[in-house]
């Protein structure tokens, strides 16, 4: 007779595999997550609170979302049928890899890159092949190319504006992976385009096998909704309909974004404010001594100083909290910061001339 078992064990390849997720610390200045420091708008709030009492919660929601995706149709000038949602981000890119991943299909990631796409890569079993970006981070015609050429992709994740870098790809970079890539899935995440990127979404009727991902949960100070969205063809929606879990996006979510597409022009007005702090930030950066600020066009900064693991434990005891990339491949000794209140991002620079001066 089979003992019983104590628990059941995970999937052995995943057995090495930590939660993502950057620290959620209780100290006076939090940098390290890349949300926006202003709340939504007041008039926001109240909007969304005096519409929940018309909501049928004792119903499942609208599967399709379908008056959610006509206004976000509307506000991206294509329509609906090329438009589909999902909570954050990325779930869009798991069910992407749902979708089109796999353990018979190559992911081209570039690096330095966003950490959550190798997370999902493991989880839908689709392996991953990676490809460097220049010295500078930035992306060029000759790397996207070389890369596909190199890998023969089937889907291939790019950021842009990058993250962590904050360094954007021009769009004759993007059209030229569409082109080099001639089997692949090309997803665009721009997740934070809205702070000064480049953005491709109005090529995706030109370039059959592009997906544009964005979100909510930065330029519109929603990072507490869980809402992203994809932009592509049709028949990118059709198929990811089909990996979707039913009634995947509730009502009082669809409700929230709907209601923030009506005051869109208000939630983003905060912008030029993010760029002010964001020039002001890098400008104080590069007067420190050895301390290497990269362009950004997020909202945020990484930076490059002697001894960054040191300079992150002594801003933290000084109730500063920063993202630390040190030990990451391609980005030893770099930290980043995200644009927060003139306040705040006081406090980092100070604290920061005390530990790297």
């Amino acid at each position: 007779m089979t003992g019983r078992a104590d628990r059941v064990p995970v999937r052995t390849d995943l057995e090495d595999l930590e939660p993502y997720g950057a620290p959620q610390l209780d100290v006076p200045v939090r940098l390290n997550t890349n949300e926006t420091a202003e709340p939504p708008p007041s008039e926001y709030l109240e909007a969304v609170a005096s519409r929940l009492g018309d909501l049928g919660l004792n119903r499942y929601p609208d599967r399709s979302h379908a008056e959610l995706r006509q206004r976000l149709a509307e506000a991206l000038g294509t329509t609906a049928e090329r438009v589909w949602a999902a909570n954050g981000s990325n779930e869009i890119l798991l069910q992407l890899l749902q979708a089109y991943g796999g353990p018979d299909r190559r992911l081209l990631l570039f690096r330095p890159g966003y950490s959550m796409y190798p997370v999902i890569a493991r989880v839908t079993m689709t392996p991953i092949v990676e490809h460097d970006l220049p010295e500078d981070f930035v992306p060029t015609v000759e790397t996207v190319e070389k890369a596909a050429d190199r890998h023969a992709p089937h889907v291939v994740f790019l950021a842009n504006p990058n993250n962590p870098t904050g360094i954007r790809a021009e769009r004759e970079v993007i059209r030229a992976l569409h082109d080099a890539a001639p089997q692949a899935l090309v997803v665009v995440d721009e997740a934070y385009v809205e702070f000064g990127g480049v953005s491709v979404i109005d090529l995706i009727e030109q370039l059959p096998r592009l997906v544009v991902v964005r979100t909510f949960s930065k330029a519109f100070r929603l990072a507490g909704l869980r809402l992203g969205y994809l932009a592509g063809q049709p028949w990118v929606v059709d198929d990811v309909r089909r990996v979707r879990l039913p009634y995947h996006l509730d009502t009082i979510k669809q409700l929230a974004a709907i209601t923030a597409l009506e005051m869109q022009d208000v939630f983003l007005e905060h912008r030029a404010r993010v760029a002010a702090e964001r020039t002001r930030i890098t400008g104080s950066l590069r007067t420190m001594p050895d301390v290497e600020p990269f362009p950004s066009d997020a909202n945020f900064v990484l930076f490059r100083l002697p001894q960054a693991k040191r300079a992150f434990e002594a801003m933290l005891e000084r109730g500063v909290l920063v993202r630390d990339f040190s030990d990451r491949p391609r980005l030893e000794g770099c930290l980043r910061v995200t644009i927060g209140t003139v306040a705040e991002n006081d406090e980092f620079l100070a604290a920061l001339r005390k530990v790297a001066g």
